[in-house]
């Protein structure tokens, strides 16, 4: 009777219309029940990761436009498909077959290098998140993650951030275009989505410590407070 009214629920569930930066859930799944509160936690906090990055690759291509041009796409959604195709297939760009995560990123950022530095950047961070997940996006009761991989992950977030407003070719000008502050214009919209990457990774490394912590507590808290069950 329980499992027909889980999968009832399951059938039924819907999530609410998404708003383009609001809360959002997702509809009730049969794999949600071997999840725990935390693990739902993390899985939405990569979700809204992988978007931060999805969205920031968009934003890079507009203020780059030659990016993806160079690389041979017909147009920026076209840019984008492929983009997000790599990251959930873990296919690395063009000519950087072999390399990961940090590897990526930094070659991404050598005024070397040729390629599509958009595709490579992203990629390059958005590997190095899930790598730092165990390569994982969803998240279960048998999985257990390292909290100071998850906080070396936000540390790099930060490097890659400065670097991206900071590193110039032979000639002085920025590798890439990203905020921008002048007379004409101010859009610190890049800033803000670091910030957030930075700010989920932190959360989650520090859920991870106090689940760990709780754990113990919890345990104590039983042998110390024994409740006899009822059995009538």
């Amino acid at each position: 009777m329980l499992l027909t009214g889980l999968l009832v629920l399951a059938a039924c569930a819907t999530a609410p219309e998404p708003t383009e930066r609001g809360p959002r859930t997702e509809p009730l799944s049969m794999d949600q029940l071997l999840q725990t509160d935390f693990n739902r936690t993390v899985t939405i906090a990569m979700r809204d990761n992988l978007d931060s990055l999805y969205r920031l690759q968009e934003k890079l291509y507009r203020r780059n436009p030659r990016q993806w041009r160079n690389a041979g796409f017909a147009d920026l959604e076209s840019a984008l498909d492929d983009g997000r195709h790599a990251i959930q297939h873990a296919r690395p760009p063009a000519g950087l077959e072999g390399l990961r995560d940090i590897e990526i990123l930094s070659v991404s950022l050598d005024p070397a290098y040729e390629g599509d530095r958009v595709g490579a950047f992203i990629y390059g961070l958005a590997d190095m998140i899930l790598t730092a997940h165990d390569d994982k996006s969803r998240f279960y009761v048998s999985d257990t993650l390292d909290a100071r991989r998850i906080y070396n992950a936000a540390r790099n977030v930060e490097i890659a951030a400065w670097l991206l407003n900071t590193r110039r070719d032979a000639q002085g000008k920025p590798l890439l275009l990203a905020n921008e502050m002048s007379d004409d214009a101010v859009n610190i919209s890049f800033e803000r989505e670091f910030g957030q990457l930075v700010g989920r990774l932190d959360l989650v490394a520090n859920l991870l410590d106090e689940n760990l912590r709780r754990v113990g507590i919890n345990y104590a808290q039983g042998l110390l407070f024994f409740t006899f069950l009822p059995v009538r």
